[in-house]
């Protein structure tokens, strides 16, 4: 997990891009409702719900539109359609890719995470050749005064939280635990006054690819743009290890 905090974020400063153009909204959105459609729209008694909402509320997203998410998945405004589905393939140099993403038409969904595939340089994998590579984790990501590493661990010795690590890079820390302990670090978070700019459950790769030239690493980049920027992805995970030094000439090209 060398490399995981660095490539945290490169994601977090494109979702900061993202937000200003409402694809967060989007994305967030159809992660509430279907969280409410699947585990109700109680909030206290659905933790993916109560995690998609503090998602929300972490890029800024206005509360009308919060509730209308919970409604539709709860079936108040029509019956959400939504599916998950998961897509796995790979970039340049054999870096391996999950792509999560949900959908109300997997035909028109396929056909387009292929198409990015093919035109990115890629290839699609078969279903489990890519994501056995990575294990699921309850993953919060704060920036900012909030990502101080040994405040972080007092905290989640005082409220008795198990986690696995806190990764920092520049200024961010990513907390990294197992799933069960989602719903007591978003406790202990809301306690202390804390919003993490990205929370919930996240695929992280057992093993990173090094990536140490920068055609590669920008081929891998702008696939992983292209998938990001389809309606239907949520999420996209990468086990590409970038070096510090192609990061910083990707930051200034």
């Amino acid at each position: 997990m060398s490399g995981h905090s660095k490539w945290s974020t490169i994601k977090h400063k494109k979702a900061a891009a993202d937000a200003k153009r409402g694809k967060a909204f989007s994305r967030v959105a159809k992660e509430i409702t279907l969280a409410a459609k699947i585990g109700g729209k109680d909030p206290d008694a659905n933790p993916r719900l109560r995690t998609a909402i503090s998602s929300g509320k972490s890029v800024n997203m206005p509360n009308d539109n919060i509730a209308r998410a919970i409604a539709k998945g709860a079936g108040e405004l029509g019956d959400a359609q939504l599916e998950e589905l998961v897509y796995e393939g790979y970039a340049t140099a054999g870096v391996g890719l999950v792509v999560d993403c949900l959908s109300e038409n997997r035909n028109r969904t396929a056909a387009e995470i292929r198409n990015i595939f093919s035109k990115g340089n890629g290839n699609m994998a078969d279903s489990g050749a890519v994501s056995r590579m990575f294990q699921r984790k309850a993953r919060f990501l704060l920036s900012g005064p909030a990502a101080d590493e040994e405040k972080l661990m007092e905290l989640c010795f005082e409220h008795e939280v198990d986690i696995e690590d806190i990764l920092v890079h520049e200024d961010t820390a990513e907390i990294i635990a197992q799933p069960v302990e989602l719903d007591s670090i978003i406790t202990m978070l809301e306690a202390c006054g804390l919003t993490p700019d990205e929370s919930g459950v996240a695929r992280v790769p057992d093993l990173e690819v090094p990536v140490g030239d920068l055609p590669t690493a920008r081929s891998i980049l702008r696939l992983v743009d292209a998938l990001e920027d389809n309606e239907d992805v949520q999420s996209v995970y990468c086990n590409a290890d970038i070096s510090e030094d192609i990061l910083q000439q990707l930051a200034e090209s």
